[in-house]
């Protein structure tokens, strides 16, 4: 007997006719398909967002509207809040940002009215706005206080050489020094001088720079190191020692390295004729713990 099915026929012929085995492959269910397959075959869908956004930063909470956080395209919070990324949401619904709240709120006033935060938290909601690309707020720090005086602070550091490389040179010093004793604290010797060559009182009056010429053979016989574990100069600027001095301990107080420092004379190393170093040296004292 011939069996039809739909339109394919069994032949009543043993030779024609397929073995089971060969008919379980014919016949095998499709595979599931993979993730990769499925989201090839079925794109997901835009994420939808409410007018009105609940949001969990960081475990704090706040509440915006949705064209506030689009309000600059090239900002991060625009793009997440665009549909095309997948936002988690918390047990309540809230959307979850993984990033310290603390100062998102003064992001969201400036989104909302362009609004600045007050002065003790510019440096901390300028991370922020790095973070979140937003470059109108990064913009607009930068034109106040105390972000435009550190541009005018690093403009002058840039003329300072090896200013970096010295700083560490002197954590370093100070830690094995520290470590050597078992002590508290450590002490080392600092120069900060700021022209190239001593000047006199008789020579003062006859040069206006900051540098002057002198012949080749007569420089060589001014350079020497005075005996001090790290020297910072010379540099061409208004800025003066105290200044480079508050710089250097502005720099190491922002690493948490407690310093105090005192000028403990000048070096008096003999060069030529009447002519002394002089630069002045300090003593800084650097305190662990």
């Amino acid at each position: 007997m011939v069996v039809v099915t739909g339109q394919n026929k069994v032949s009543a012929n043993p030779d024609d006719a397929m073995s089971s085995s060969d008919a379980e492959d014919d016949f095998q269910e499709p595979a599931t398909p993979t993730a990769t397959q499925a989201g090839q075959a079925l794109p997901l869908l835009p994420q939808q967002f409410p007018e009105v956004v609940p949001l969990n930063v960081g475990g704090m909470f706040f509440t915006t509207r949705l064209s506030t956080l689009r309000r600059y395209e090239d900002t991060m919070l625009a793009a997440m809040f665009s549909g095309r990324h997948y936002i988690p949401t918390d047990a309540e619904g809230r959307y979850f940002i993984d990033r310290d709240g603390t100062y998102f709120g003064d992001i969201l006033n400036f989104l909302r009215s362009g609004d600045l935060p007050p002065r003790e938290r510019v440096r901390s909601v300028y991370k922020e706005a790095q973070y979140y690309s937003i470059g109108p707020l990064l913009d607009n720090l930068e034109d106040i206080q105390p972000l435009k005086g550190e541009k005018v602070r690093q403009a002058f550091l840039g003329l300072m050489p090896y200013y970096k490389d010295h700083l560490e040179r002197i954590i370093e010093i100070a830690k094995l020094r520290a470590m050597q004793r078992k002590a508290r604290f450590a002490k080392l010797k600092v120069c900060v001088f700021k022209e190239e060559m001593p000047i006199t009182p008789y020579e003062c009056p006859h040069f206006n720079s900051l540098r002057f010429e002198r012949s080749d053979s007569e420089t060589k016989l001014f350079e020497h190191h005075c005996e001090v574990d790290v020297s910072f100069g010379p540099w061409e600027a208004v800025a003066d020692v105290y200044d480079l001095l508050h710089c250097i301990v502005t720099d190491l107080s922002a690493r948490g390295i407690a310093v105090d420092h005192q000028c403990i004379g000048v070096c008096d190393k003999h060069l030529i004729n009447h002519y002394y170093c002089k630069r002045p040296i300090y003593e800084f004292k650097i305190t662990w713990w």
